[in-house]
């Protein structure tokens, strides 16, 4: 099967001009067939701000009350989504700028109570259209897709982007020998945060719950490698966790099962 790149990369790179021109200068460069699903959580408090609308998060997640959904809306499926595709297509890739609701793509359902906690308008993934977006790939397109799901009633529901990334890495498993990689901050796992050469190679489901257990994997690393282990679980062929300047290499964290 033909070879397929999914990359997930973060609001801090999205928002940061210097930085993202330069992700996307690698992202260009990768051979073969690719996928982008982006963040942008920084760019929404942002302008949520500037609205008067206030910010609530839990444990690092977004509460998206109506208003809320309004901006991550214009935000994600539209600023920071259409200025990653009009990036894109000035380094010679033809882009194609998603969300979930284009094409059904992603169906989502709205996120019961957790804990008491209702987290309003956020999707939790039902079903991905691996064969729909196969065959803009096989039409030479790229889609980038933003974190945005739809529940087949109507709404939009805001969806976590490494959950976006590692349910379009499964649902085109089938079609191609996928590799997922997620672009951080840091250049992969870190046994000790404060020390960036302390990169943990390797990480398997064994390895996950004992280091859990152990608090080094907490916070936000937590569901981004339960995500991967997800896909590999799926048949993704590799997951990596890396540093965006790493792309390219084989520097960073691998995932397996």
């Amino acid at each position: 099967m033909q070879n397929l790149t999914i990359i997930k990369v973060g609001g801090a790179i999205v928002e940061d001009k210097s930085r993202l021109n330069e992700f996307l200068d690698r992202f260009a460069q990768i051979d073969g067939c690719k996928v982008l699903v982006h963040g942008g959580g920084r760019r929404a408090t942002k302008v949520a701000s500037a609205l008067g609308i206030e910010t609530k998060m839990v444990d690092g997640r977004r509460i998206t009350d109506a208003n809320m959904l309004e901006v991550v809306t214009m935000v994600y499926g539209g600023l920071v989504n259409k200025d990653i595709v009009a990036q894109l297509q000035t380094r010679g890739i033809n882009a194609l700028g998603l969300t979930g609701a284009d094409m059904n793509v992603m169906l989502s359902h709205r996120r019961p109570l957790r804990n008491g906690i209702d987290y309003g308008f956020v999707g939790d993934v039902d079903f991905t259209d691996g064969q729909q977006l196969a065959a803009l790939l096989e039409h030479q397109l790229t889609p980038v897709i933003a974190p945005l799901t739809h529940d087949g009633k109507g709404s939009l529901l805001n969806t976590n982007a490494d959950t976006i990334a590692s349910e379009t890495a499964k649902a085109l498993a089938p079609f191609f020998d996928v590799s997922l990689i997620f672009c951080l901050e840091k250049p992969g796992v870190l046994a000790n945060p404060d020390d960036t050469g302390s990169i943990i190679p390797v990480i398997t489901r064994s390895d996950f719950s004992k280091l859990t257990a152990e608090g080094i994997i907490s916070g936000g690393m937590k569901p981004k490698i339960e995500n991967a282990l997800i896909a590999v679980k799926a048949g993704v062929k590799r997951v990596i966790i890396t540093k965006a300047e790493y792309l390219g290499t084989d520097r960073g964290t691998v995932v397996r099962c």
